[in-house]
């Protein structure tokens, strides 16, 4: 089924644009820590964790380093979320299209 062209022109428009959204979050970098800095996790906006880092002084409490590396991971799954959301918004926002409108 053929669309007409300006039908063709907005669908090729809204593809392209959600390749470079998904270029722009997959750049993100998120750092977060807990423990007061104990443990470190680094994070793209793939929600892929590129390092964790432990203070070795966390090693003697397993279960506070449990929780920890869980919070920490949580926190910076968190951040991804909030700065892609920005950035979603801000590029509808400059097409006057409502969030939400593209996944």
């Amino acid at each position: 089924m053929k669309m007409p062209g300006n039908m063709q022109k907005m669908m090729q428009q809204a593809q392209q644009m959600q390749q470079n959204l998904q270029e722009q979050v997959s750049q993100i970098r998120v750092e977060t820590s807990t423990g007061g800095g104990m443990v470190t996790v680094k994070m793209d906006g793939n929600k892929k964790v590129l390092s964790i880092h432990i203070d070795p002084e966390a090693l003697d409490d397993r279960e506070m380093l449990q929780d920890m590396v869980r919070g920490a991971v949580n926190e910076a799954t968190n951040r991804v979320d909030d700065e892609a959301q920005t950035k979603m918004g801000g590029l509808l926002g400059s097409m006057g299209l409502p969030p939400g409108l593209m996944p």
